[in-house]
């Protein structure tokens, strides 16, 4: 049976307004299922009125560090126990590494807050090295990249969706032809995946030891024989390897 945590809360809503498109929550019911009931250290940018603190701090193990952060200084009698409110602009990069220092580092981020594109690259580029192995980044209403008014507009290039893009670039850079142009970056040994969701966006930390190895798997037999460093500039990638069959793609 599937978990729909997140989906049901919004019947269990209090006189605290939770403030978040419908759609997010299946995505929630799934993505938040290796955490369900474990320890965990979790920060969410964006407090509004108080209405996600309940849901994440029962969804997660008691003992959990359940932190939350708010430009409004309002938001800090909004505190429940086991939950603790900090007041400041997302923008302070001091005061995000003075979070980081007191309770993380992170196995969960949500950025909510005041979705300038501006506030939230500058957030990524801060506490993202804040990220545990296996932690997600989650930034959400990223339709605000389409707007103006919040530092967006199409294609523009200082928008939050256009340095998403830059950052999936990164993540396969192993396998520029282009070094000069494009060299591999330090993201392709930290991301594991960004995913794209209407209006919202999903980075996992997944450490690579090794670049990315191709595999043949033949009658039961597996074979790790391709460093993809070795295939660039080549014209195919299904080249025969010593004792393996061959794979050519005509």
């Amino acid at each position: 049976m599937p978990d729909t945590y997140f989906s049901d809360y919004l019947l269990k809503t209090d006189e605290r307004a939770l403030h978040k498109f419908e759609h997010y929550m299946p995505i929630y019911d799934n993505l938040m299922l290796p955490w369900k009931n474990q320890p965990t250290t979790f920060l969410e940018i964006g407090v509004f009125k108080g209405g996600s603190m309940r849901m994440w701090r029962d969804y997660f193990a008691p003992g959990s560090k359940v932190s939350f952060l708010d430009i409004d200084p309002a938001c800090k009698a909004l505190e429940l126990p086991d939950t603790q409110v900090f007041i400041g602009d997302q923008a302070d990069t001091a005061l995000l590494a003075q979070i980081a220092l007191e309770r993380g580092p992170f196995d969960i981020v949500v950025d909510d807050g005041g979705h300038q594109s501006h506030q939230q690259t500058g957030s990524f580029q801060a506490l993202w090295r804040q990220i545990k192995n296996g932690g997600l980044y989650i930034v959400e209403d990223v339709h605000t990249s389409y707007w103006p008014g919040f530092g967006g507009g199409y294609r523009n290039p200082q928008s939050f969706m256009e340095y998403s893009k830059h950052l999936l670039d990164e993540m396969h850079s192993w396998y520029s032809e282009d070094q000069k142009q494009f060299p591999l970056s330090s993201k392709a040994w930290e991301i594991g995946s960004v995913t794209f969701h209407d209006s919202m966006i999903i980075f996992k930390k997944q450490a690579k030891a090794e670049w990315p190895t191709a595999i043949v798997s033949e009658n039961g037999r597996v074979q790790r024989n391709r460093h993809y460093s070795q295939v660039r500039d080549k014209r195919s990638i299904f080249q025969s390897q010593p004792g393996t069959a061959s794979h050519t793609k005509t």
